[in-house]
């Protein structure tokens, strides 16, 4: 009886080190592959989306299903694309073993990562700088709200005006509201109502001030004009109450969003590592041998 003897080598000490066995020729492949078959298959999510939008009969999908059904097809695109290319990298190098399979697997991984995390920043950069602007938006609108109560209280006023009325202010402040002129008092209200606002209430003599230059402006009694002040003031404190809240429901929409971003990003890296493991692994040589009837395995 015929036996096979094996022998083990042992390298000494400083000895030469064992010949690469890794195939970046093949990696670069398959991360080719996987790119290509990523972007064929958003593009065609992207149409198919495109399709669900019917602005004519106003049966277009919300934006919450909108984005929940894209965020699926991205994952399953790039889980089918990496698991094409981890088979492609692992059957190009000729690897023979399961380890070594699964390690080109995860390597055309790995370099797709890369691409596409460049990709990702400036999708994510785009959506910060979309919910900053949206924010802002919130900001201005809570702006001009707030600006349409001083409206009330001086009509016409306007950023022009303003300055206009307030160099006539320094000119004038502080007098009589009887003998101030119409540009003098409208000036020295929205420079109260100003501070008010920035503040969140009058300081000292302030209010009785206020009533006093309403009642000569609008030419009616004290009681009326201090009861106009107390209805601008609450309309305005309203204003910049919902201003706030609108501001903070916009910071936490912003903050829940990135936080089920990043989940959902993570979640999307450890199914593409698997996918390009088993598709490796499907790929490697030695299990193709193993799993095609007739072929015969060399021996090692």
């Amino acid at each position: 009886m015929t036996g096979t003897v094996r022998s083990t080598a042992i390298l000494p000490e400083g000895g030469p080190a064992l010949p690469s066995r890794i195939s970046w020729g093949a990696v670069i492949a398959g991360s080719l592959i996987a790119a290509v078959i990523a972007a064929t298959l958003n593009i065609l999510g992207a149409a198919i989306g495109a399709t669900t939008v019917d602005a004519v009969a106003q049966a277009t999908p919300g934006a919450a299903r909108m984005g929940i059904g894209a965020a699926i097809w991205l994952v399953i695109a790039n889980t089918l694309a990496l698991a094409a290319g981890g088979y492609t990298a692992a059957r190009l190098s000729g690897a023979a073993d399961d380890t070594d399979g699964i390690l080109h697997g995860l390597a055309v991984w790995a370099v797709a990562f890369l691409v596409s995390a460049v990709l990702i920043g400036n999708l994510l950069a785009g959506l910060a700088s979309t919910a900053s602007n949206a924010v802002g938006r919130v900001a201005g609108g809570a702006a001009s709200a707030v600006s349409g109560v001083v409206g009330q209280a001086v009509p016409g006023a306007s950023p022009t005006a303003l300055v206009d009325r307030a160099r006539d202010t320094l000119r004038g402040t502080g007098g009589n509201p009887q003998g101030m002129t119409t540009e003098q008092r409208s000036a020295e209200i929205t420079s109260l109502l100003g501070r008010r606002i920035a503040r969140g209430g009058f300081a000292g003599e302030e209010r009785a001030r206020l009533d006093a230059l309403v009642a000569a402006e609008f030419g009616i009694p004290p009681e009326e004009a201090s009861r106009r002040v107390q209805a601008i003031e609450a309309e305005a404190q309203r204003t910049a109450t919902e201003a706030a809240t609108r501001a903070r429901q916009a910071a936490d929409a912003t903050a829940r969003a990135a936080s089920i971003g990043a989940f959902g990003t993570v979640a999307a890296l450890l199914l593409g590592a698997l996918a390009a493991v088993l598709g490796a692994r499907r790929g490697t040589r030695d299990r193709i041998a193993l799993l095609t009837p007739g072929l015969v395995r060399r021996p090692a």
